[in-house]
């Protein structure tokens, strides 16, 4: 059974990262998702600080040099592999992760979508 097509693998370019909007029952759910070659990192556009939305701009969502996301309200940094936040105001917690695939040219999601009020 196939999910919800939340959009093309072109749009995230390889070391980069875009943001898309999941329909769920309680309305809709912002999400980002990072790309590293064939992998893909997916999280809740949600800051577990404030719940404000991660990014200034809209989709990016990374520090300059890639290596982190970076939530543009207070600077708090959190690992792409896992979500966890290593440093800032919401040390030590995590970003909701959300589960996707790839299928064919097409970012899916693998599983329920995540609830999120207030997006």
């Amino acid at each position: 059974m196939k999910g919800p097509v939340l959009g093309r693998l072109a749009d995230v370019v390889d070391g980069g990262s875009a943001g898309f909007v999941a329909e769920t029952e309680e309305g809709r759910v912002g999400l980002l998702v990072i790309r590293r070659g064939d992998q893909l990192f997916a999280y809740v556009n949600r800051c577990p600080h404030i719940g404000a939305p991660l990014d200034f701009r809209p989709g990016q969502f990374l520090t300059r040099d890639g290596a982190h996301i970076l939530c543009a309200n207070h600077g708090a940094l959190f690992r792409i592999e896992d979500g966890y936040c290593i440093t800032g105001p919401c040390a030590r917690q995590s970003l909701t992760p959300v589960d996707i695939r790839i299928d064919g040219d097409r970012i899916v999601l693998a599983g329920p979508p995540p609830v999120s009020p207030g997006f």
